[in-house]
Order: structure tokens, then C-alpha cells, then sequence
């Protein structure tokens, strides 16, 4: 039996940092390891160089390593990644609906 396509996405997107990671990625053209780090307040850098590798894996990010001293290495969406984009957009839009309804919820 075939697997079900939305199960195979979950599978790239689930996790607890995932999502995080793909809509920091979305908010500028590309971004230095640490500065994503901070952006996600409380990410592990293993964890988040782990993410970063599996999404690299998928085509969903791309890594750029520049020759220089030190070592420069910034992270961008791939098209692939800018793909999920209007998803994440409608899932913002959802959201703000969502805490019109639920205030307590608003965090």
C-alpha cells in the first residue's frame, strides 16, 4: 500500500523546531547559523543543525559554505522551500481567526 502524501509531509515538517525553522527561513533571503539560533529562543544547536541537515536531505533548504576566514556559512529555502510559503501564510491567517475566538490562547 501506497504511503499517504500527507503523512510524508508531516514527516519533514513534524517536530517540535521544524516549523519554527522553515517560517524564520522565510523572513529573510538567507541567514548565518547563529543568527537563526537566536531568532529561535531556546533551540539546542544540535538540534537545530539536525533540522537544518534533514531539510537540507529534502531539498527544502540549501547551506552555503564561503571560503573565508572564518568560515561563513548562511542557510536559505530552496524553491522547494518557498513552496510552503502560502501554506504558512493561510495557517497564519487561521491562527489570528483562531485567537479572536480564544484570547486566553494568545501567545
Amino acid at each position: 500500500m501506497e504511503e499517504c502524501s500527507v503523512k510524508f509531509a508531516f514527516d519533514i515538517l513534524s517536530g517540535k523546531w521544524k516549523m519554527h525553522i522553515i517560517w524564520e527561513l522565510m523572513q529573510q533571503d538567507s541567514i548565518r547559523f547563529n543568527e537563526l539560533r537566536r531568532r529561535l529562543k531556546g533551540i539546542s544547536n544540535l538540534m537545530l543543525s539536525k533540522s537544518l541537515q534533514e531539510f537540507e536531505a529534502c531539498g527544502v533548504v540549501s547551506r552555503m559554505q564561503y571560503d573565508e576566514r572564518p568560515v561563513r556559512v548562511e542557510y536559505s529555502l530552496t524553491e522547494r522551500g518557498k513552496e510552503l510559503r502560502p501554506i504558512l501564510d493561510m495557517l497564519e491567517q487561521w491562527s489570528m481567526t483562531m485567537k479572536q475566538f480564544h484570547p486566553e490562547n494568545d501567545k
